[in-house]
C-alpha cells in the first residue's frame, strides 16, 4: 500500500519541520524515495518526471551517506560554488521538491474532482509546477502523453487502495507535505538562491 507509507513518512518529516529540527538528508530521501512508484502509474505523460525524480532521489540517498541535513547540504554546495551547477546535491534537491508539489496538487485536485478522469488533475498540477520550468517540446510531450493517463479507478486499483482509504492517504499527503515544501523553499531564499532556477 504505497500511499499508507508515503502519508506516514511525510507525516513524520512534517512533525520535524513543525518542531523546528533540521530535516535529515537520510529521512527525506526515503520518503521521497515512496513516491517514485506513484510516477510509474501515471503513464507515459509523467515518464520524464519519473526518470528525472528517481535519479535525483537516488543522488540525495546517496549525500545521506556522508551529509546530516538539508542544510548542511545546502550550506556545502554554497561553499563550493556549486549550488546551480547540473548534479549539484542542491539542484537536485530542488528538482525532487518539484516533484513533491506536483503530487500535492495531483492529489489536491483528485480530492476536489468528480467522475474518473485524471486528466484535468494531472494537467492542473503539471501547468502549476512544472510546465513554467519547461521548454516547449517538453510541454507539447506531455500535453499529448496525457491522452494516456489512467483513470482514477485504475490508479487506485494499482496503488491498491479503495476509494475512501486513498482519500484518507491523500488528504494527509496533501497537509504533511506543504510545511516540508515550504520549508525547502525558505531553505534557498534564506540562502537568497531562490527556487526558479
Amino acid at each position: 500500500k504505497p500511499l499508507r507509507k508515503i502519508s506516514e513518512a511525510f507525516k513524520e518529516l512534517e512533525s520535524k519541520v513543525n518542531s523546528q529540527t533540521q530535516v535529515e538528508i537520510a529521512n527525506f530521501s526515503h520518503a521521497c524515495s515512496l513516491v517514485s512508484p506513484l510516477f510509474g502509474c501515471l503513464g507515459i505523460a509523467f515518464k520524464f518526471a519519473e526518470m528525472d525524480y528517481v535519479s535525483k532521489v537516488e543522488d540525495l540517498c546517496e549525500a545521506s551517506k556522508s551529509i546530516v541535513s538539508l542544510q548542511i547540504m545546502l550550506d556545502r554546495d554554497i561553499q563550493q560554488n556549486s549550488v546551480k551547477k547540473a548534479g549539484s546535491h542542491s539542484r537536485n534537491l530542488l528538482r525532487v521538491k518539484r516533484g513533491l508539489d506536483m503530487v500535492r496538487v495531483l492529489f489536491e485536485q483528485i480530492l476536489a474532482m468528480e467522475g474518473n478522469s485524471l486528466k484535468g488533475p494531472a494537467s492542473t498540477a503539471y501547468a502549476q509546477v512544472f510546465a513554467p520550468h519547461h521548454g516547449w517540446a517538453i510541454r507539447k510531450a506531455v500535453a499529448a502523453g496525457m491522452y494516456a493517463l489512467p483513470t482514477k479507478a485504475q490508479l487506485l486499483k494499482k496503488l491498491n487502495e479503495d476509494e475512501s482509504s486513498a482519500r484518507l492517504h491523500m488528504q494527509n499527503y496533501v497537509v504533511s507535505s506543504a510545511p516540508l515544501i515550504l520549508y525547502i523553499d525558505k531553505l534557498f531564499h534564506s540562502r537568497e538562491l531562490g527556487v526558479d532556477w
